[in-house]
């Protein structure tokens, strides 16, 4: 007897649009995932194993219908290839890619109701997403939850791990699964100088942005350049020093050879 595999009927990624074509009605929405995916990328350079999006469907089975996704802010995804086939990912599609659901997903808080603190809360419990974040970065306290809010999955619900209230910069919830913490911090993105999200070290150490290396690198170099300038100018000095001694010697020999007195001799 054959036997049915519902698996086979579902929709390659070809078939599948790419969101759910609804539009994010805050900037902040997409600023805050792609400066997390730009630093990740800086820092994870030479790794290939995992893959991060901004405002893409997640494609499962878990829902009623497998052609309507789910679309996150942003997410991560562990144990999968950075491309697909060697191309870009037009969406995730949960059962093309081994079955590995996003480790890690971030909802940036709408200034229209969303649902970020309930119905999405049980969506991606059910779909199995280990680490939810809700980042609420303008509509502080609004549900009287905080502005950074970290959730894990324990046995199919979600528990806070932590959350830090407005002036509370600096506070990290470390995802050892992830291998990265997440926490808020002032920083500079797209010429916007503000309260942004960051990854950390397991220390607590903010990795720093491509940008803020490359000023790093451009003040070593410049110091560098300082350094140098001095050495140079030491080195004058010396050359200088070491002139006027010969002079001064050279203005002695001559003065006791007018007195009759060899300097060789002395």
């Amino acid at each position: 007897m054959v036997r049915f595999d519902p698996l086979l009927n579902l929709p390659s990624s070809d078939e599948l649009p790419c969101s759910d074509d609804t539009p994010v009605d805050n900037e902040l929405q997409n600023l805050v995932p792609n400066f997390l995916e730009v630093i990740l990328g800086f820092i994870w350079l030479n790794r290939n194993d995992w893959f991060f999006a901004v405002d893409m469907g997640i494609y499962h089975t878990t829902g009623s219908n497998p052609r309507i996704p789910i679309v996150p802010d942003g997410f991560l995804c562990l144990g999968v290839e950075r491309l697909k086939n060697d191309q870009l990912r037009d969406s995730y599609i949960v059962w093309e890619e081994n079955n590995v659901v996003p480790i890690w997903v971030l909802e940036v808080v709408s200034k229209t109701y969303g649902g970020e603190y309930d119905q999405k809360l049980k969506d991606y419990a059910q779909i199995g997403v280990l680490y939810y974040t809700v980042y609420n970065p303008i509509y502080s306290r609004r549900d009287k939850h905080e502005p950074l809010e970290v959730y894990r999955l324990v046995k199919g619900v979600y528990e806070l791990q932590s959350s830090f209230g407005k002036g509370e910069l600096g506070g990290v919830v470390w995802m050892p699964e992830v291998g990265l913490g997440i926490g808020r911090g002032m920083g500079s993105y797209c010429g916007l100088q503000r309260e942004w999200l960051y990854w950390y070290d397991q220390a607590g150490n903010r990795f720093l942005t491509p940008e803020e290396v490359a000023q790093q690198e451009r003040e070593i170099a410049q110091q560098e350049r300082e350094i140098a300038q001095q050495e140079r100018e030491i080195a004058q000095q010396e050359r200088e020093i070491a002139q006027q001694e010969r002079a001064r010697s050279q203005k002695l020999a001559a003065k006791l050879r007018e007195l009759g007195i060899d300097p060789d001799a002395l």
